[in-house]
Formats: structure tokens, sequence, C-alpha cells
């Protein structure tokens, strides 16, 4: 399945936390429908248009690397998501993986701007993705969606996909789950202020705001995203651990930074982070964060691309020093800072809270 690994079924962690871990109903907020392209489905969607690929091939091509190695992954294997009914396969397959690990919701972050930048439809793959992922409502995940533009396009092109966001927005907001609109890519392509006027009509519309920020860039950027764009929550965020000032200043103003440590790792971002030529787990900083009362949300990110299950990054984060009580904690806050009604969000919280209960 996407994202599964090894440690799915060894994640170095007592029974009592692993049984936790996998008992809990869980949400996911940063998660990028291109990047839950496992080998096999890779390799199934070369093949419908007539392109030779194994997966070995596709394993290869997500080994670990830097960031522009990721990127260039990234953009080699959605070049086989050509047709609506691509999408419709790769939604199918990640929506199994996120169901196997009691998972109840997610917020499916889609790469409108490649669909954009390879002359696509983005609304008839968005069609074809909605009725994919329909029948998993009934089996109990609930999805919605985020519209995602891409840094180093330029401005212009995310005005373009803002434009969509909001015309489903606002045309049919309960039928196509269209939530938010964030920007990707290379975050050191353009400074947050040339996409102000943009994020002010994302806002405007009612949709949430998103930005991937200190990353691989400064914390500055984390700032900027806060101060100029608005956001509410923050993708990755990691540099915010040079600066204890930001830090606090995240923790007051309840800005949620979405932490995907396996992805910081195979990335390479919290290597350059720390100006080192290689980053262990041991030195991610969602301990530090977490103790000093900064909001945080755990993801995957990219889990096919990563070989990672949301289920073992909960192990890493116990491995990394939460106890039993904190994880409960830190499953609450994908609820908390999800972009779900009040009522909605307290349903789910109360079934968190009902389940862990039973199991502590």
């Amino acid at each position: 399945m996407p994202g599964s690994s090894a440690s799915e079924n060894s994640p170095a962690v007592s029974p009592e936390i692993w049984a936790l871990i996998q008992s809990l109903p869980k949400a996911e907020l940063h998660l990028h429908l291109e990047g839950s392209i496992a080998p096999p489905i890779a390799a199934q969607l070369a093949a419908r248009h007539g392109v030779s690929v194994t997966e070995h091939d596709v394993s290869a091509r997500y080994a670990p690397g830097d960031f522009a190695q990721f990127l260039d992954a990234f953009k080699w294997v959605t070049s086989f998501l050509r047709a609506p009914a691509d999408y419709a396969l790769v939604t199918t397959s990640l929506a199994e993986a996120l169901l196997a690990q009691n998972l109840v919701y997610a917020e499916i972050t889609l790469s409108v701007g490649v669909m954009l930048l390879r002359k696509q439809d983005p609304l008839a793959n968005f069609a074809a993705i909605r009725e994919a992922a329909a029948p998993f409502e009934s089996r109990g995940l609930h999805i919605n969606w985020i519209f995602d533009a891409v840094r180093q396009f330029g401005v212009p092109a995310a005005r373009e996909v803002a434009r969509l966001a909001i015309e489903c927005k606002r045309a049919r907001p309960v039928e196509t789950g269209v939530v938010a609109f964030g920007i990707g890519g290379d975050e050191t392509a353009l400074p947050a202020s040339d996409f102000a006027s943009i994020y002010d009509s994302v806002a405007a519309a009612g949709l949430g705001r998103l930005i991937h920020a200190g990353e691989i860039g400064p914390a500055s950027a984390v700032r900027d995203a806060v101060e100029i764009l608005g956001v509410s929550r923050v993708g990755h965020g990691i540099a915010a651990m040079h600066d204890p000032l930001l830090m606090d200043f995240l923790a007051s103003r309840r800005v949620a930074l979405e932490f995907c440590p396996t992805s910081n790792l195979r990335t390479g971002a919290l290597a350059r982070q720390l100006g080192a030529p290689a980053a262990r787990a041991h030195q991610h900083p969602l301990a530090s964060f977490f103790r000093r009362g900064v909001p945080i949300t755990l993801s995957t990110d990219d889990p096919a691309m990563f070989e990672i299950s949301l289920n073992a990054e909960y192990a890493l984060a116990s491995r990394l020093g939460l106890s039993a009580p904190d994880l409960i904690r830190l499953a609450e806050s994908s609820f908390d800072y999800a972009f779900l009604p009040a009522a909605e969000k307290q349903r789910y919280l109360q079934s968190l809270r009902a389940t862990a209960a039973g199991i502590l």
C-alpha cells in the first residue's frame, strides 16, 4: 500500500504504544496525492501510457537524497498522471491505505499547479478524484481537498490555482470539499509578499490559507507566512528551531506547524537546517516544539515516496520522547487544526478520547 514500510511491522516501540497508535482514529492534514504513488501503481500508470518502468526503477527514483532530487522525483512520477482515470486510480489506492491505518479524516493536497503546467483540465481531474473517493465516506473516511500552487511557477500561475479553488468553494462547497489553498515547491524561489494579494482573495472566499515555509528556507520565512499571508498552518516550519522567539510567537498565535519528520530526513531538509551532510531521526526537533507549546500536527507528506505511514510517524514521535498521553494530544491536534466546522471536530475528538480511554 502507499506509505507502507518495514517500520509498519516493526515500529521499535512497545506493544502497548503500537496498539494505541493503531487503534486511535486519526486525521492527516499534510498529504500530497501525487506523493502517494507507490511503485506498483507508478509502474501501472507508466504502462498505460506506453512507458516501460519497473517497480525497482520507481524505488530507485524515490531513494533519499537532497531537496532538488526530491523535486526531480516528484516531477518524474507525476508525469505519468495524464488523464482523469490516472488520478482516480491513485486516489483509490491512497484511500485504502488511509483506512488501513484507521484514519477517519484527511485533507489531501492536489498539485493543481502541475496539472495546469501540463495543459490538463484540473476540474475534470478533480471530478474523477472525488468520484473515486466517494465510496470511502460510507466506510468511515471523510476527505477534503486543498488546491496547491507551485511557488517557482510564479504569481500568475498561483493566481489561477486560487481562482479554481475559489470557484469550487463558491459553486458547490459541500459537494467539492475544497477547504484551502496552499503553495508548495521551492520556497526559496519567490518571497511571500509576492503572493499577498492572492492570499487575501482566498481568505475573502472563506478558504483556509496554507504554505510550505521553513522546510529548507530560513526561520524568517515562517514568520512571513503568518504575518504577510495570514496562514493558520505552516507546512513543515522546522527552521523555527533556530529562533526561540518565533517558536513562542507561533505558540501565542496558535499557528500550527505540519510536521513530517521522515520527509525532513529523506529530502535532506533537516540536514540542511542543521548545516550537516546528513541528519538522523533523533535530531528532529518535534519533541522540543511539542514541549514548548507550539501547535504541531503529524503527517507523512509524500508517503509512498518516503516509504512511510502515519502510524509509523507516530511510532517515531514516541521514540523521540513523546509519552502515550502526548501521542493522544498530538492526534487531537490534527482535528483541532482541520478545516472543519466546530461541531464536526468535536465529534471526532470525542471518538478519539473515548478510544484512548478504553486503552490506557
